[in-house]
């Protein structure tokens, strides 16, 4: 029973996300922002400080990757990362279908620069149980994760923390850092943590867990930060606050823990605050929600 808690990139390809120092990333589905081409997306990443680009495919159809490289190049931005596109959760047939479809999208991602992917995994089931669950996670991302490594992508799996998203489900799962990544580990090689600020926060987490971690185990960064005058048991996950918005969430411990163990690579704020729909433009929604990453990561 388990515990409940490549191909190699040629060196012209200088738009690619090689190593370097936390960058703030725009992912702007999260922040209420939309884009409309790649074009829109760069003017918009510049308004509000952003560095990094998370990136879909439907932005890039009809591009070539050298027009890519010398426009991120010339504008100082990175390609960071995209969403793992196969629908694993659904049926058998789904996923199959998505499966099949993925070595080409892993190929092309690669080629525009991009090194890295996610998804996230729900802290439990109504209809299988831990190990039902587990066997589950790990046959249906397996092969999801050879491809991607095949292509020199890394894959990131976030798990929920909150007390009031695992009691909704009749059966708990994995939903703590290092639970999370041992599962990672049988996913694959290529395989480590989508590590949020919120759902450490909420898992009670520590400083210790992320120390405990090296680089290579931590794939991507959200961050964000919590209601205050609320309980952290009862804390619900769609109800954040934009990072040091009020305090709740240790965030100087949380990037001080990634600074140390050496985690280069994106950040992005991931707040699903209702409030930024609210301000008049996208221009305001990127700005404030720049303003508050540019504060926490001390940029």
């Amino acid at each position: 029973m388990h515990d409940a808690n490549v191909c190699e990139s040629p060196p012209e390809r200088i738009f690619a996300l090689y190593d370097v120092p936390m960058h703030a990333t725009l992912s702007p589905g999260a922040i209420h922002v939309s884009v409309a081409s790649l074009e829109d997306f760069i003017a918009k990443a510049k308004v509000g400080g952003f560095t990094g680009l998370e990136l879909n495919p439907s932005l890039l159809e009809g591009r070539s990757a050298t027009e890519v490289a010398e426009t991120l190049a010339g504008e100082e931005l990175v390609a960071a990362g995209f969403g793992m596109p196969v629908q694993f959760r659904e049926d058998e047939a789904r996923w199959k279908e998505d499966l099949e479809k993925l070595p080409a999208i892993a190929k092309t991602m690669s080629e525009f620069g991009m090194s890295r992917t996610f998804t996230w995994i729900m802290p439990g089931s109504n209809d299988k149980n831990f190990d039902q669950n587990y066997e589950f996670h790990v046959t249906r991302l397996k092969p999801v994760a050879a491809i991607l490594a095949d292509h020199g992508i890394r894959f990131g799996l976030e798990f929920v923390g909150p007390k009031t998203s695992r009691d909704s489900f009749r059966h708990p799962f994995v939903y703590t850092t290092h639970a999370m990544l041992r599962m990672a580990k049988e996913v694959g090689a290529n395989c480590g943590l989508l590590l949020d600020s919120w759902h450490w926060y909420t898992s009670e987490g520590t400083e210790a867990d992320i120390l405990a971690l090296n680089e290579q185990d931590v794939v991507y960064v959200h961050t964000n930060d919590a209601p205050a005058g609320i309980a952290v048991d009862d804390q619900l996950d769609h109800k954040r606050e934009l990072p040091k918005a009020t305090g709740v969430i240790d965030l100087d411990t949380f990037f001080g823990s990634l600074r140390k163990i050496g985690y280069q690579g994106p950040v992005v704020v991931e707040p699903f605050l209702a409030s930024l729909k609210e301000l008049p433009s996208d221009e305001d929604r990127l700005r404030k929600v720049g303003e508050s990453l540019k504060q926490t990561l001390g940029a």
